[in-house]
């Protein structure tokens, strides 16, 4: 890894930051629809409700950051994002679908109220159907993001040519490597929003539901993640040898069995706050560490950041702007969450 970073490395380096908040942010409310799916148990209503009353006020914000590494793509990189636009249009498609899907079914499931009389019945039957559209919309778009990040981790999207339609839009992503990058996108979502929960549950029967769900998801991250890791030396080759023989690897996987061990050894103790910071370092960790294995390359194995890159002028523009909307966006984020969201209690 050269220590020369120019404009380039840097739009590159805020595209990746966004991406990481949007997965922490983002990510856990997807989570949260995955566990209004598995909602069970004598307060089955109340873990769904808990879960609409954390959601609720933020989640339009959160997409912000998957907008801003879009604009960040296409601005900076626009050759990487015409190569990922086309090759892979059938998943991002998808995920676009899930994504409005999800955030119309939770408005329209909101808007529902218990009615009276006859308009009561109806009324619970439509709730019921938006509420598994949104918990299936939920469950679907980060398994489609993740077939999406294995699919440019393997090095199979090459530029479109002659080889066919399913050889060229659909095999690069419907693979082994891409389905065990999916899951384990579903695992880490779901941690992180069973972890979030369990700070925003004010009764504690509900805080020992999200725990038990916050600790069966982390085994289900731990063994996503080792199964990806052995499917990545066959179908993600570059990254599989990154990801064992680098220099950082160690430090990175020290790093983040580090975060795992104390988000898990938290939720057993009850520390719920120290677990959340963990868990968030946790995911974190495995994002950059997908990030640094395929580092220079934006589209491996030919497509590296500076050849991607817009010119000089475009990159030093698109900085300023970041600086400029930084001003700006910040202040109003927190506002929103000092507005909406509550204190809970201690823990």
């Amino acid at each position: 890894m050269t220590a020369d970073l120019g404009p380039a490395e840097l739009v590159a380096g805020c595209a990746l930051l966004a991406l990481t908040t949007y997965v922490l942010l983002g990510g856990a409310d997807f989570g949260g629809g995955i566990w209004d799916l598995l909602a069970a148990g004598p307060r089955k209503q109340q873990q769904r409700a808990l879960i609409a009353e954390a959601i609720g006020p933020i989640w339009e914000a959160n997409h912000v950051w998957l907008i801003l590494v879009v604009v960040l793509l296409f601005t900076g990189f626009p050759a990487a994002f015409a190569r990922l636009g086309i090759t892979l249009h059938i998943p991002l498609s998808l995920m676009l679908i899930g994504i409005v899907l999800r955030g119309s079914a939770f408005t329209f499931r909101s808007h529902y109220g218990p009615g009276h009389g006859e308009e009561a019945g109806e009324a619970a039957r439509t709730s019921r159907h938006w509420g598994r559209v949104f918990a299936i919309a939920s469950a679907g778009t980060p398994l489609l993001l993740g077939l999406c990040v294995g699919a440019l981790a393997s090095g199979a999207l090459t530029a479109p040519g002659r080889a066919g339609f399913t050889a060229t839009f659909v095999a690069p992503w419907l693979t082994p490597f891409g389905l065990g990058v999916g899951l384990l996108t579903l695992a880490l979502f779901a941690f992180l929003a069973a972890v979030y929960l369990t700070v925003e549950a004010r009764e504690p029967a509900l805080r020992e539901d999200f725990r038990r769900r916050a600790l069966g998801a982390a085994v289900a991250v731990f063994v996503a993640a080792f199964g990806t890791l052995g499917l990545a030396h066959l179908g993600a080759p570059l990254m599989g040898r990154a990801l064992t023989t680098a220099p950082w690897a160690p430090a990175l996987h020290a790093a983040t069995a580090v975060a795992a061990v104390t988000a898990i050894w938290a939720l057993w103790r009850r520390r719920y706050r120290l677990a959340r910071v963990a868990a968030a370092g946790q995911v974190a960790l495995i994002l950059w560490g997908w990030a640094l294995a395929q580092y220079p390359y934006l589209i491996p194995p030919d497509l590296t950041i500076r050849a991607a890159a817009a010119p000089r002028v475009t990159l030093v523009l698109v900085l300023w702007a970041l600086v400029a909307g930084g001003l700006v966006l910040f202040p109003s984020l927190i506002y929103l969450l000092r507005v909406f969201k509550r204190e809970p209690t201690r823990s």
